[in-house]
């Protein structure tokens, strides 16, 4: 059962990509009448870790438009629990290139904890170290530097697809999922209809890709919706929802300046796979991802930084 509650949580994570884009970098306006619950809502998110990359030979120049990424953390905490980051998604944002890729890091996928000195999975990084150690050990794994992180708590997501006002999504053919039917073309969903329209996988002939499809096209509606963000009548809930839900390094006037310099990079999002293969040691089962498989996107997401690859 909470095997089954993991697996459902993950796939919010794609949804953690469209309200981070839309907070953080879609959201142009930052009008007189908004400005104040922003802020508030901005620093309610705030929090200090100790962190800085290893892998930056300058510093980041928001006014130079210097590429940068941001991890997502998708984290199911519980009281008295430290609990574990059930989703990771990694995010480039280049401003040059007015474009955003996204790859998902499978949660089982055996890699070294940075840290910890032990091989596991890449997601109890969290568990042993928190956001410290869980950014090490993604940085370590990809190879590319992580400027920023944005955590979510993942039980009360939902607050915030609500709070947008739901989605319009147009469905390529019809189905049905948990009792509710999907008719094709243009459909208008609400959080929990949006998460089951997410979720189906059985019945789509493209599997995992399909569903990934039509996580993306929920992302991209989300962030129109963040585009437009002084136009949404209920901005102070999606304000509330976002405040209780989400933690960030990131600080309001560097939320600002990414407002203000990075905001055309949500034209064009991208999304990247990783795979692998699936295997048990010592009965505990892990994601095992070929060098050469790591090493193609670690150079797809260095060139979309504006590093150099390695050869």
């Amino acid at each position: 059962m909470r095997a089954e509650r993991r697996k459902k949580k993950k796939k919010w994570l794609r949804w953690i990509g469209a309200i981070a884009v839309a907070l953080l970098i879609g959201a142009g306006v930052f009008a007189y009448s908004v400005y104040h619950n922003i802020k508030q809502t901005a620093n309610q998110m705030h929090e200090d870790v100790t962190w800085k990359s290893d892998k930056r030979n300058e510093e980041v120049s928001f006014e130079k438009k210097t590429p940068i990424s941001i991890l997502l953390i998708g984290v199911d905490e519980r009281k008295g629990d430290k609990g574990r980051a059930d989703s990771l998604i990694v995010m480039t944002v280049n401003p040059n290139k007015q474009s955003i890729e996204m790859v998902s890091v499978p949660r089982d996928t055996r890699t070294e904890i940075i840290g910890k000195g032990t091989k596991d999975k890449i997601n109890h990084s969290y568990a042993f170290g928190g956001v410290e150690m869980t950014m090490a050990t993604v940085e370590h794994f990809l190879d590319i530097p992580i400027d920023y992180y944005i955590k979510v708590n993942m039980e009360s997501f939902r607050d915030i697809v609500d709070a947008v006002g739901g989605v319009t999504v147009d469905n390529p053919f019809a189905f049905t999922y948990e009792g509710v039917y999907f008719p094709k073309g243009k459909i208008t969903l609400d959080g929990e209809k949006a998460l089951k329209y997410s979720r189906m996988r059985k019945n789509d002939p493209r599997g995992d890709f399909g569903r990934q499809d039509r996580q993306k096209q929920i992302i991209q509606a989300i962030i129109e919706k963040g585009a437009s963000f002084s136009s949404l009548a209920n901005y102070s809930d999606v304000l509330t929802a976002i405040g209780k839900n989400m933690k960030t390094n990131l600080t309001f006037e560097e939320m600002k300046e990414i407002q203000a310099n990075y905001k055309d990079a949500r034209r064009h999002i991208e999304q990247l796979h990783i795979t692998g293969k699936g295997t048990k040691i010592n009965g505990i089962y892990y994601l095992l991802v070929p060098e050469e498989e790591r090493l193609a996107i670690s150079n797809k997401l260095k060139e979309h930084l504006e590093l150099k690859t390695a050869s």
